[in-house]
């Protein structure tokens, strides 16, 4: 194998050496798409050639390669090449932290281990890499945990394996500072590699305020529409108290009503990666406005003296902490 190669090797539970094409080819659009977000995260650009097919089950090789002829993007590619092997092996869940120490560990004991003298290998980590400080080694674990477009294309590249009972597990081999190594990932784990749900955590926000562009003034499932930091949403109004206020005409809206609100934003991964916001709830009114002049609500009014009393009991231990 050539170095920064990269093979996927199917195994089948029977002697044939066939695929299914669109399977095969989903599978590694995905695999493609997690390659080039390593690249974009490292600024590089690089280029991804494939060998002839090989029987064995069936068996795809990739080589990584750069347009760039320095020994950054040597290092570079060295390490999207590992770290792809790294991703595609990783349970979902997992954190990547870990992972991030032990490769460069054994980066740095390499390169001793072949006479590079301690100061030679910290003129390299200065001047040609920049994920071998410690700060970087966070940042770029930081970024396989959260990304969620390399998520997502991991989670579709084993669903579509999952989803094609022909093959019993998969193989990564790659061959990384004349090192090769392979890691056997059977179908029972595939699970492990998909996300459960593509919904994300909820962007909650208080005293978040909106300007009334279209209230709802009847009972009903509808959508009120608003401005929300310069953009217009619709979402719904989760708050019976100020629902049964607006339909009993006790507030009355004018141009540039607003409202000081407890926001809720729903949002969930697209095919892509890509975070969209689906919706938008307001699950509490804190006050509205007339004449400028803020009116209190009454859960508006709980709420704030909850966050009183937990604000004065926070202040309470830490006059008792400084004594």
């Amino acid at each position: 194998m050539e170095e920064n190669s990269f093979e996927i090797h199917y195994w089948f539970g029977d002697e044939s050496h066939l695929m299914d094409a669109l399977i095969q080819n989903k599978c590694e659009y995905e695999l493609l798409g997690i390659v080039k977000e390593i690249a974009k995260q490292f600024d590089v650009e690089i280029f991804i050639e494939t060998a002839p097919l090989e029987n064995g089950g069936l068996r795809r090789w990739f080589r990584i390669a750069t347009r760039e002829e320095n020994r950054k993007a040597t290092i570079t590619t060295g390490v999207i090449t590992v770290l792809l092997t790294i991703l595609l092996t990783t349970p979902i869940t997992k954190t990547y932290d870990k992972v991030f120490e032990k490769l460069y560990e054994d980066k740095e004991e390499k390169a001793l281990d072949t006479d590079l003298k301690k100061e030679q290998l910290k003129n390299l980590q200065l001047q040609n890499s920049k994920l071998q400080r410690e700060e970087d080694r966070e940042e770029q674990a930081k970024f396989l945990n959260e990304n969620t477009v390399i998520k997502k294309k991991k989670s579709i590249y084993y669903e579509s394996l999952k989803s094609y009972p022909k093959v019993e597990k998969v193989s990564y081999i790659i061959n990384n500072q004349n090192k090769t190594t392979e890691i056997f990932i059977s179908r029972n784990s595939f699970e492990e590699f998909i996300l459960l749900s593509d919904d994300l955590e909820p962007i909650i926000t208080e005293d978040a305020i909106i300007e009334i562009v279209s209230p709802v003034l009847k009972k009903g499932h509808y959508k009120w529409m608003g401005i929300y930091n310069g953009e217009t949403i619709n979402f719904n109004m989760q708050s019976l108290e100020f629902k049964n206020l607006v339909q009993s005409r006790e507030v009355e809206f004018k141009n540039g009503t607003s409202i000081n609100c407890i926001i809720r934003q729903r949002r969930r991964i697209d095919n892509e990666g890509q975070i969209k916001t689906v919706a938008y709830d307001v699950t509490q009114v804190n006050s509205y406005f007339e004449n400028d002049n803020p009116v209190e609500t009454f859960e508006g009014r709980k709420y704030r003296q909850r966050r009183e009393a937990d604000r004065q009991q926070l202040d309470l231990f830490d006059t008792n902490d400084n004594e």
